[in-house]
C-alpha cells in the first residue's frame, strides 16, 4: 500500500478522495492533509478513516508518504517540492505555475534525482503531454497556447473591467513566462504545455475574453516540419483537473502505462 497526503482540500483535492472511496485509487492509503483553511482540511480528512489533519507542510511530509498530492496553488508547490524530493517523496501537481521560474525548475529536478523521487506533472485541462514531447524532440518545433474564458473568471486579474461584461477581447499575448507572472493560478497549462514542449519562455500565449462564456478553452498547438498538432480541450469546469490527478495516480502502479 503507498501512503499519499494531499496539499489543498478544495474540490479538486476533494475529487481525489471521492475516487479513493470508489475504489479507483485501491493501491494508495490517504495518511495526510493539509490546507491554509484547517476547516476544509477537516472535512476532507473526516471522510477517511486515520487520516490525520497537518498544520504545516513539516507536519505533513513527517508522515513519511510515497506522494505528495499538491492542488492547492504555485506557491504551495514551491514550499513543499524541495522538502518532499530530498526524503524521496514523490510530488504529483497541478501547480506546474511555479516551473516557470528556470532557477527553480532545475532544482527541483536535480532534487529529485537526488532524492530518487519524481514529479508528476499533471495534464489538467489540457493533454498531449506526449505529443508535444515528441514533436520538440524532432527538432525545430515552434508552438503556441490560446484560452479563452468568461470575464468571471478574469475578476481579481489587473486585465479586468467592466466592459469585458460585454466586449470580446484579447486580455493577453505574451509568453508563458510573462502569462503566470500575471495571472498566477489563471494558466498553470500554458507553463505544463511549454515544459513538455518549447520552453516557458519560447511559447506564445494568448488569452481571450468571451462575454457570457463559461468554463475555460485551452488550445495548445505545436509544429515542426513533419508534424503539425493541435490539442484542444474544452471543460465548463476545474473537475477534469481532480480527476487527471486521479488518472496520474493510477498510471505510477499500473502495470501498463499508456504514454
Amino acid at each position: 500500500m503507498k501512503k499519499m497526503v494531499i496539499v489543498g482540500c478544495g474540490k479538486l483535492g476533494a475529487i481525489v478522495v471521492d475516487a479513493l472511496q470508489k475504489g479507483l485509487l485501491s493501491e494508495y492509503e490517504l495518511v495526510g492533509v493539509y490546507s491554509r483553511t484547517r476547516a476544509k482540511a477537516e472535512a476532507l480528512a473526516a471522510r477517511v478513516e486515520g487520516c490525520q489533519v497537518c498544520d504545516s507542510v513539516e507536519e505533513l511530509l513527517a508522515l513519511k508518504p510515497h506522494y505528495v498530492v499538491e492542488a492547492a496553488s504555485p506557491a504551495a508547490m514551491r514550499q513543499l517540492a524541495l522538502p518532499a524530493l530530498r526524503q524521496g517523496t514523490s510530488v504529483v501537481t497541478l501547480s506546474i505555475g511555479a516551473f516557470a521560474d528556470d532557477a527553480f525548475y532545475a532544482e527541483v529536478m536535480q532534487t529529485a534525482r537526488e532524492g530518487g523521487a519524481h514529479v508528476y506533472v499533471v495534464s489538467g485541462a489540457t493533454g498531449g503531454f506526449d505529443v508535444l514531447q515528441t514533436a520538440t524532440l524532432m527538432g525545430g518545433a515552434t508552438a503556441r497556447f490560446f484560452n479563452e474564458k468568461g470575464p468571471n473568471a478574469l475578476k481579481g486579474t489587473p486585465v479586468y473591467d467592466e466592459a469585458l461584461q460585454t466586449e470580446q477581447r484579447t486580455v493577453f499575448q505574451g509568453t508563458a513566462t510573462e502569462a503566470i507572472a500575471q495571472f498566477p493560478t489563471k494558466v498553470n497549462v500554458t507553463v505544463a504545455a511549454s515544459r513538455a514542449s518549447v520552453g516557458p519562455q519560447n511559447m506564445q500565449v494568448t488569452m481571450q475574453s468571451t462575454p457570457g462564456f463559461v468554463g475555460d478553452t485551452q488550445r495548445v498547438e505545436i509544429k515542426n516540419e513533419q508534424v503539425h498538432a493541435v490539442i484542444d480541450v474544452y471543460s465548463a469546469t476545474a473537475e477534469i483537473a481532480g480527476w487527471s490527478v486521479v488518472n496520474t495516480l493510477r498510471n505510477i502502479i499500473s502495470p501498463i502505462v499508456f504514454c
